[in-house]
């Protein structure tokens, strides 16, 4: 008899669990009973009581749902609003919202490049931007990790279109990508600059405005951002900043924007309350930061070894993958929530705690949190 379809589906679980890969949903509950240091709610306004109104209130107005692609009946005033507020807030001249920033870096990466183009993606890089890239078609080099020669080195000499891409902050370790090189490397080889922002807007930059502001990139005529809406503005969705052409070029070709539904008005009015309260308490993003470094520091003082976060993310290295499922479980059993990060998520195959600082935690949360992942903490 042959085997069934699916059989070897049972294979590959086997060789996860050996492994220690096996991923598990574990539904939450409404009312939080850990300590979140697992989240990417950066500034902790995805609960705030203007944020999760405005939500209410969107809904109320507009409905549960978009009802359609964003160019048929999916486009609002609300949606119209967020972009025009999104791009002068990051320094851009134009914006364009999607359901996700996994349908932001597709879109960019497909309607920019080509089968003619080439892209030079860092090895660090985000899965959607991988998959961008792949499904862009055109020809991609992986550099070495944030290493602007290596990208300059790829570009020179190249006909055509030509693209770098890079996350501004890394989501594995924290780390930073040097986007000024980058952009001179970029400037001098013809080339555009493409920058997934995720984890820089709210944080980085004069009053949280994202690693390109910081950077001095912000609004380059080479230089688009993708963002998402779902970690420092607390809810859902993601978007493309940079030149108005850029814009157009998008949502006359991108896909995952045309024939996607668009993104829910309840999201588009809680990131826009979000990003006004930004704006009005700018201090949310040096907090977040402040905790990070509090985090890093006291973790490092104990014998742990960490990386030097540059934005909110604090990656606490495990000696393997299993040794990390465990210490996750440890710290989650004695209150804390915290990320565990093994591959196929790692670049370099080693498993990692990842805590996320969130601007609103108090000192004693601080406190706490680096006691418990300390004294659970496996012995190496």
């Amino acid at each position: 008899m042959p085997a069934a379809p699916f059989d070897w589906i049972d294979d590959e679980a086997r060789r996860r669990a050996d492994a220690g890969l096996v991923r598990t949903l574990r539904p939450r509950p409404a009312e939080p009973e850990l300590l979140d240091l697992a989240s990417n709610d950066y500034l902790g306004l995805a609960r705030h009581p203007e944020v999760t109104a405005a939500a209410a209130d969107a809904a109320h107005r507009w409905g549960a749902g978009a009802t359609g692609s964003r160019l048929v009946t999916g486009s609002t005033g609300l949606h119209a609003e967020l972009e025009r507020e999104l791009a002068a807030f990051c320094g851009f001249e134009a914006a364009l919202v999607l359901s996700s920033g996994y349908a932001a870096n597709l879109a960019a990466l497909t309607a920019l490049t080509g089968r003619d183009s080439l892209i030079v993606s860092d090895a660090g890089n985000h899965a959607s931007i991988v998959d961008g890239c792949r499904l862009s078609r055109a020809e991609t080099v992986v550099v070495p990790h944030a290493d602007p020669d290596a990208v300059r080195k790829v570009l020179r000499g190249h006909r055509g279109r030509a693209l770098a891409v890079s996350d501004s902050v890394f989501s594995v370790d924290g780390d930073a990508a040097p986007l000024s090189r980058l952009a001179d490397a970029c400037r001098a080889e013809g080339a555009a600059l493409l920058v997934d922002d995720a984890h820089g807007l709210g944080v980085l930059g004069a009053g949280g405005r994202g690693a390109l502001d910081a950077a001095g990139l912000a609004g380059g005529d080479g230089t688009v951002a993708t963002l998402t809406l779902s970690k420092s503005l607390g809810s859902q969705g993601g978007a493309v900043l940079g030149p108005a052409r850029v814009v157009e070029q998008l949502v006359n070709t991108a896909r995952t924007f045309i024939f996607d539904t668009g993104l829910a008005p309840a999201a588009a009015g809680a990131a826009l309350a979000s990003l006004r309260l930004l704006r009005r308490e700018p201090a949310r993003a040096a907090g977040a930061r402040s905790v990070a470094t509090a985090l890093y520091e006291r973790l490092t003082a104990a014998g742990l070894t960490a990386v030097r976060p540059e934005a909110a993310v604090v990656s606490v290295r495990a000696p393997s993958a299993v040794a990390a499922v465990r210490w996750a479980a440890d710290c989650r059993a004695a209150g804390i929530a915290v990320g565990c990060f093994r591959p196929p998520s790692v670049p370099d195959g080693v498993s990692r705690l990842r805590l996320t600082a969130r601007a609103d935690l108090t000192e004693p949360e601080i406190a706490t949190a680096v006691a418990t992942v300390v004294a659970t903490a496996p012995v190496s």
